[in-house]
């Protein structure tokens, strides 16, 4: 199976409101992650993991597990999720604050001047 390193921060929860901390996230999903990461999760050739800089934290942990759960993940399918505490070497990573190399280092204004897609 292929890894998939899952942000969850600006990918599955909107995260419109900010910084909380980590045992707080109090805002929506991004429209259609919960699906995508229902197919994820059911798919036999992919392994998702969500990695956050939550995922140091227990209670960071335990937050992203009972929001998902609260937006309508099954207990059947949170349980085959993973919730590693370092990021993970993966196959793919999705994350909203990463610059896909291209073979070209990004300049220092792309990076001084870069946004998540939801910020653009």
């Amino acid at each position: 199976m292929k890894t998939i390193c899952i942000d969850f921060d600006g990918v599955l929860h909107s995260y419109t409101s900010g910084w909380q901390g980590e045992g707080v996230a109090n805002d929506p999903p991004v429209p259609g992650a919960i699906e995508w990461l229902r197919d994820m999760i059911r798919n036999p050739d992919f392994e998702p993991v969500i990695y956050s800089s939550r995922s140091k934290h227990l209670s960071g942990v335990q937050c992203m597990q009972g929001w998902l759960v609260l937006h309508g993940l099954s207990a059947d399918d949170l349980a085959q999720l993973q919730f590693p505490t370092q990021k993970p070497a993966a196959w793919l990573t999705v994350d909203d604050r990463a610059i896909c190399f291209d073979g070209n280092f990004p300049t220092l204004t792309t990076m001084q001047e870069f946004k998540p897609w939801n910020k653009r």
